[in-house]
């Protein structure tokens, strides 16, 4: 994992080593065990803020070089604004911004797990050291130079001092396997398609045996064997052979039916015959946002012994042009017996899922099903790159993943299925068509999908402007995001946990 920050934890009596991290809120005032290690460095972080006009609002940061007074390299005193308002993800925001300032030091760093008011809680500290890691991430093993001026990767042992070192060790544990399931998926998506293609990535997935995870991978025999017709046709012109994988994590009572994770998996997406422009088009080996989502979730509920029976099941293709690729006009025949006219070899990440979809309920019979998907530019006109939309045939749910996303960031906005919809996707030759035109495009996809689910409680999320090339944040400096893992663990460990 591209992960270079080692996080600790240590008791504030402990001396500071290299850098000293410390909060203030927006009066400069510090918690008690801070003001202790500073002493009467106190007096120069307020000379240092009055000079900077630091006013400790949240988020802000005053980096003092060689701190008179105190034998450490820099101190650095970030603002938390009113700590009356703060929430959970503000301090996941602060974590970002303390691995943002950190940079290159070796000498490692202390970081004052304390407000004004005292201690931190153990879960606000968790998330403090959980967006240290993730905003450290860096995807740079392809390069062999570091050009001038550029930003290299933090390499650094951070250690958090803390109220009780035995408990903050306890309540980090879990949140560390899902960080660590973040940066699966990340590394996942920003692979190039060259090195990461469906053999390569079933073989990735597949080293979830390691945490007692079940795995199947199905080759194109079986998947011949069972019918599944629309994966097939997607990967039956590139020269690399299609998988779909299996994932089963049991950590649940035996017999209780599953919850169930599904990921579109394309490796690379040309758009097939229908070809896309060449612009951008490099950009489509994170047309497999949803897999690599699956993959990380599914590492995260392993790792943290998630009490759960979960299903993860990506599908895994390359959608190519060659001689043997499908073409606009073929008629295929899905696993569920339902025949799809393709209208456009571009849409093709709603004809992996449909049999995967329906491998997944007519095998697993989950309790539930989500989906996610890097499905349509649709989705990135309706909402930006600040929301996914979910489509659900499930209040419940969807009133679920909506909670979730809220208390992690990684929001979801919900949109319409409505069965007036559905004309628009009927087709005059076959059962149905793989797209149903420009308009409601996001909307007419999760139509084609629900007719796959076999009435089983669904969630379809379309993250194409989430899992890639959205706007760097306080927590996230990646071009992948590894959007998701975070959402569905808190949706797992909210409601679905025995």
């Amino acid at each position: 994992m591209s992960d270079a920050v080692k996080v600790g934890f240590v008791p504030f009596s402990a001396a500071a080593r290299g850098i000293l991290v410390v909060f203030c809120d927006d009066s400069l005032k510090f918690g008690p065990a801070t003001a202790k290690a500073l002493g009467k460095a106190t007096d120069l972080v307020k000379r240092a803020a009055a000079a900077a006009q630091f006013k400790g609002k949240s988020g802000a940061a005053l980096d003092i070089l060689a701190p008179e007074g105190l034998k450490i390299s820099r101190l650095i005193v970030i603002g938390t604004g009113k700590a009356q308002a703060l929430k959970i993800s503000d301090f996941l925001k602060f974590g970002g911004v303390v691995s943002g300032k950190l940079g290159a030091g070796k000498d490692g760093a202390t970081i004052m797990a304390e407000l004004p008011g005292g201690a931190m809680s153990n879960e606000q500290l968790v998330a403090v050291a959980s967006g240290l890691r993730l905003r450290a991430y860096k995807f740079d093993r392809y390069k062999t130079k570091k050009k001038e001026g550029e930003e290299g990767p933090v390499h650094a042992d951070v250690s958090l001092a803390v109220a009780d070192v035995a408990a903050a060790r306890k309540a980090f544990a879990p949140a560390g396997h899902i960080v660590d399931g973040v940066i699966i998926a990340r590394d996942l998506v920003n692979e190039p398609p060259n090195v990461l293609y469906p053999e390569e990535f079933a073989r990735r997935a597949s080293q979830l045996r390691k945490l007692g995870v079940a795995i199947e991978v199905l080759d194109v025999k079986a998947m011949h064997k069972l019918g599944m017709g629309a994966l097939l046709g997607v990967g039956q012109g590139s020269s690399r052979p299609s998988r779909t994988v299996i994932m089963r994590w049991n950590g649940g009572k035996k017999g209780t039916a599953p919850v169930a994770f599904i990921g579109k998996g394309v490796c690379f997406d040309t758009g097939g015959i229908s070809i896309k422009p060449a612009g951008s088009m490099e950009e489509m080996k994170g047309d497999m946002g949803g897999a690599a989502c699956v993959v990380g979730l599914m590492h995260a509920l392993a790792a943290r012994k998630a009490k759960v029976n979960v299903v993860g099941a990506i599908g895994l293709v390359e959608n190519m042009p060659d001689g043997n690729a499908q073409r606009p006009g073929d008629i295929v025949t899905s696993m569920s017996g339902q025949t799809i006219e393709v209208i456009n070899t571009d849409a093709e990440g709603r004809l992996v899922l449909a049999d995967v979809l329906w491998y997944v309920a007519k095998k697993m019979k989950p309790k539930f099903m989500v989906d996610l998907a890097t499905l349509t530019g649709a989705i990135m006109v309706a909402l930006g790159t600040e929301h996914a939309g979910m489509f659900s045939n499930n209040d419940e749910l969807a009133d679920r993943l909506l909670k979730a996303g809220q208390e992690t960031g990684e929001k979801v906005w919900r949109m319409p299925l409505s069965a007036e919809y559905d004309k628009l996707i009927d087709s005059q030759f076959a059962d149905m068509k793989n797209t149903g035109g420009r308009h409601g495009g996001s909307i007419t996809a999760a139509q084609f999908l629900q007719r796959f689910v076999d009435n089983t409680p669904w969630a379809h999320l379309d993250i194409a402007g989430t899992a890639m090339g959205a706007p760097k944040t306080d927590i996230n400096q990646s071009w992948g995001s590894g959007y998701g893992v975070r959402l569905l663990d808190r949706l797992v460990a909210d409601h679905y946990e025995s």
